[in-house]
């Protein structure tokens, strides 16, 4: 089959809904910083209205950890697929327009199912730790039902977000998705998307595992979560087993990037950070446009480096879209 799509990725569709907090706003409300916590319909309304009494929402964008992905891959010019499932909702309308603009295929239709759109609500506080309390809302209802195999079958990349470990009908889907890919020969790259889905999830996380993949992103929490241990070499000896090549992101220390006979220590690209939301989605989004066009893991990481070092520059999980060519372009030089 002809490839049609550089990266397929799956993964939850939630709208961002991000806001600039003070700590002691978590304290009150009972949130643990610096993670994700899945919350019921109720007390995510609780949270938005207490939010919105006296913070300004800095920004509103379709997100999800793949989705950031997706369409930083897509802004760099790879030809880029979202399998993901809303609701027929306001949200979700806008969700489909905002992937669509970016330039994104999907298996959205314009009329989506019963039901309310997930939402993630981003709370930055003064020290760029982000803090989420994510709804689900119909994204934890994805499905084999949802997944376009031809387009899968047609594409370089799959792409899993380790926040899908957390619904049985979407590791069900991950797992069909994986069948299919390792026969029609697509390569399979996984992210593990937030130290809670290590602690709480992992034996779920580890049904994504599976047998291994291609290439794995993790930053420097989740590798030591992984591996149930303190020192980062040696997680990255239980991430090797795994996984013949990946990423351990390491904030200001930079990144590592394995591969079977190498281990390279790349340095971060100084900045003033504001806000870390999306830095680890716009990584791995830049090294698979890198590897999606035969780009070594090394050069694809150097574009991944630079990238989030822009991203959390700033508020939001994503760039401008022309920013990301006018990246390229200075990297390239």
């Amino acid at each position: 089959m002809t490839t049609r799509f550089d990266v397929y990725a799956i993964g939850n569709a939630l709208v961002d809904l991000e806001y600039r907090i003070e700590d002691d706003f978590l304290q009150r409300h009972g949130i643990e910083k610096g993670m994700m916590t899945l919350a019921e319909p109720e007390s995510q309304a609780r949270l938005l209205a207490a939010l919105d009494v006296d913070h300004q929402r800095l920004k509103q964008a379709s997100g999800g950890s793949a989705a950031n992905s997706i369409i930083a891959s897509s802004a760099f010019g790879a030809s880029c697929y979202y399998n993901c499932k809303v609701a027929g909702d306001e949200l979700g309308s806008f969700y489909r327009r905002d992937l669509i603009a970016a330039g994104v295929a999907t298996n959205l239709g314009e009329q989506g199912p019963e039901g309310v759109s997930g939402t993630c609500v981003v709370m930055v506080t003064p020290d760029t730790e982000r803090t989420m309390s994510t709804y689900l809302g119909i994204t934890a209802d994805l499905s084999t039902d949802e997944l376009d195999l031809d387009a899968l079958r047609a594409s370089r990349w799959l792409y899993v977000e380790g926040y899908l470990c957390t619904s049985p009908s979407a590791r069900a889907a991950v797992a069909t998705a994986r069948a299919e890919a390792r026969a029609a020969g697509v390569k399979l790259a996984l992210t593990f998307s937030d130290p809670a889905m290590v602690r709480y999830f992992q034996p779920q996380l580890r049904e994504l595992v599976d047998d291994g993949v291609d290439l794995l992103f993790c930053n420097e929490d989740e590798a030591l979560g992984f591996a149930g241990c303190s020192d980062l070499d040696e997680a990255l000896q239980a991430l090797r087993q795994i996984s013949s090549q990946g990423m351990i992101t390491r904030g200001k220390e930079g990144a590592w990037a394995w591969t079977r006979n190498s281990v390279i220590e790349l340095p971060a690209v100084p900045v003033q950070a504001v806000d870390t939301l999306g830095a680890g989605d716009s990584f791995a989004g830049a090294v698979l446009f890198g590897l999606s066009q035969g780009w070594s893991l090394e050069d694809s990481a150097r574009l991944a480096l630079r990238t989030a070092s822009e991203v959390v520059s700033q508020f939001g999980p994503r760039l401008p879209l022309p920013r990301y060519r006018e990246l390229l372009a200075e990297v390239r030089a």
